[in-house]
């Protein structure tokens, strides 16, 4: 099987290539679209800003490519987030991002003295159908987050975590699937989500 984790200007993609080899899988890091392409399954992870990875993104005309894969893709974190219609994270307030799930990203609003931004940490996220990406997981599993955007709660939402508010841990359409969270700083539960993405 090859798998191939998509190469940008954005950071923690090697972290994802580590987790990838504790579970016995090789990965190929790549930019290159003809590879990404012919994968058996792409993941698009990373840690960055929305605005200038999507300028990157467009620039090295990325964002069709990805728009256009039709084998499983996995989006972890910033990965998620420019998957969904628009980012608040940008000097104008909106940036247009990938489209291709239907919510949109907003900044986290702190409303108490103790809920701090960015959201940093172990939390639990809760399944809202029998998703296969969660397959094996206990009740209320725990994973560590990042991040101080957030994806809005709507008809792609697999899965859900509450801090500040509720919004998406995951999102599901056709072949794309996204979490906030990151799997591979998640241990063996984190193990678990990669593997059942890898199955399907």
């Amino acid at each position: 099987m090859k798998v191939a984790i998509i190469k940008y200007n954005a950071g923690n993609i090697f972290s994802v290539d580590n987790a990838m080899k504790r579970i016995g899988v090789e990965a190929e890091i790549t930019g290159d679209a003809e590879l990404i392409s012919k994968a058996d399954k792409v993941i698009f992870p990373g840690v960055g800003e929305a605005e200038t990875t999507m300028r990157y993104l467009r620039e090295h005309k990325l964002d069709e490519v990805i728009c256009n894969l039709r084998q499983p893709v996995l989006g972890i974190c910033i990965g998620l987030q420019l998957m969904c219609k628009s980012s608040a994270e940008a000097d104008n307030g909106k940036v247009d991002c990938l489209g291709i799930f239907d919510e949109t990203v907003q900044r986290f609003v702190p409303t108490t003295q103790i809920s701090k931004v960015p959201h940093m940490g172990w939390n639990t996220i809760q399944p809202v159908d029998g998703n296969p990406l969660f397959n094996g997981l206990p009740r209320d599993p725990y994973f560590y987050y990042v991040h101080s955007y957030y994806a809005t709660v709507g008809p792609d939402t697999i899965a859900t975590t509450d801090y500040i508010n509720p919004y998406s841990a995951a999102l599901h359409k056709d072949n794309f699937y996204a979490v906030q969270f990151h799997p591979e700083k998640s241990g063996q539960l984190g193990e678990v989500v990669l593997n059942n993405f890898l199955a399907m």
